[in-house]
């Protein structure tokens, strides 16, 4: 995973504002992002699972919070009366209403993280009483694996130590940096629909493969590992993907002439324009 590491003093210094004892950290919405977020505090030894409550209106999604070790309630109120660190993982659609059900129990001392793609930290701070401490993170699928890209924005009243706090929290799944939030919605077609973008590309240098005659598992195998390679490269070497491409292009060799055939079938204009649609899809959303 790219990027420096806070330290273990900046951390515990950070989260001293949410006061003495063990951080609690709570979820309102119990989906396959916030047990992602969860289980990555959890692996990494941020947040003991006890110390984790998570609530929705079922048990469907609430019993992989308790395969964790994770407290849960039916609850959202109980919540944020548990916790001072409270992330809402509902769709977005629903979270008007959830914010609106919890704001009488919403007090200076809690710090508010909404998962929620498309709502913007002014909607979220006229939901909520004034001077609520509110921040918005975008994070993508391969947090699941700690290995996530998730950017972070803060609201006009949450200061550097949140930042700080949220930041080093979320390391743990992933690479985090904060952005402006202008920025949100270009991570979303950039790294959240980049997941797929990446699986369709690996699909098809896999079937290339097949076609010329390697078995379906070992050419799928061998992607994922290229893909994983390749990564680790760009990321330890700090490199432009240029120079890594040149690194591997000899003279009248095999790569060019697979080049040559991506830049026909268009590979790099399909690129851009698949994260310019999807970025102006996140976009269109947030305005709804």
């Amino acid at each position: 995973m790219g990027g420096a590491r806070s330290g273990r003093g900046d951390e515990m210094a950070a989260a001293a504002a949410l006061g003495p004892g063990p951080l609690r950290v709570g979820f309102v919405g119990a989906g396959r992002m916030a047990e992602a977020i969860a289980q990555g505090f959890i692996r990494a030894g941020k947040v003991e699972a006890q110390h984790i409550l998570a609530s929705a209106p079922s048990d469907r999604n609430l019993c992989h919070f308790q395969a964790l070790g994770c407290q849960t309630t039916h609850s959202n109120q109980e919540v944020l009366q548990s916790c001072l660190l409270v992330f809402f993982a509902t769709k977005p659609h629903v979270l008007p209403a959830v914010l609106a059900e919890v704001a009488s129990v919403v007090t200076t001392e809690h710090i508010l993280v909404s998962v929620a793609a498309g709502v913007s930290l002014s909607t979220l701070e006229e939901l909520l009483p004034p001077t609520t401490r509110v921040l918005r993170v975008s994070p993508n699928l391969p947090c699941l694996v700690q290995e996530g890209s998730v950017v972070m924005a803060r609201g006009r009243h949450a200061g550097s130590s949140e930042a700080k706090l949220l930041q080093t929290l979320l390391e743990a799944c992933g690479q985090c940096e904060e952005v402006p939030e202008a920025h949100m919605d270009i991570h979303t077609g950039l790294s959240g629909s980049g997941v797929a973008f990446v699986c369709t590309f690996s699909e098809a240098l896999a079937e290339g493969a097949i076609k010329m005659g390697m078995p379906s598992g070992l050419a799928h195998r061998i992607v994922a590992q290229t893909l994983l390679g390749t990564a680790k490269m760009l990321q330890q070497k700090e490199q432009h993907p240029a120079q890594l491409r040149t690194d591997v292009c000899t003279p009248g060799g095999t790569t060019i002439y697979g080049l040559h055939a991506l830049e026909q079938g268009g590979l790099r204009a399909a690129t851009m324009s698949a994260v310019e649609a999807a970025t102006c899809r996140a976009r269109e959303l947030s305005r709804k």
